[in-house]
């Protein structure tokens, strides 16, 4: 069964997208917001793909704030995780934000919050997961 890592500081967006991932997907699910655990998680290969939420409010990495963006930077800058299929989740869906953050960041896909259509939520991510 294929992991999905759900970054997200907001529980409530966590748990539909859990719900959504596990019902509808048949998808494992993980979730934190703790910097140091997606790394951990990342580096053992304990996902196969990730939902990274843009704006983490309270993220903090060696003691400095960061965002979705700047995690998913560091992930595709590491050859050990660079792989790893990131999806970033954001509410901010002004037109040029999806390019400028896909841009910006080295992700994969970009899905906008509300998340309404819950079958192409699933799809979006089943077709960038690995198929190993």
């Amino acid at each position: 069964m294929k992991t999905v890592l759900i970054v997200e500081d907001d529980l409530i967006n966590a748990r539909v997208f859990s719900k959504i991932l596990t019902k509808r997907g048949g998808l494992a699910v993980k979730h934190t917001e703790n910097v140091d655990e997606v790394m951990e998680i990342a580096h053992a290969r304990g996902a196969d793909i990730i939902l990274m939420d843009v704006s983490l409010s309270r993220s903090v990495y060696q003691g400095k704030p960061v965002d979705g963006i700047k995690i998913t930077q560091m992930l595709k800058a590491d050859p050990q995780t660079a792989s790893l299929p990131i999806i970033l989740v954001t509410a901010h869906a002004m037109e040029g934000d999806r390019e400028n953050f896909l841009k910006q960041s080295g992700a994969d896909d970009y899905i906008s919050k509300p998340v309404v259509d819950h079958q192409k939520f699933v799809d979006q991510i089943v077709a960038l997961l690995p198929n190993k």
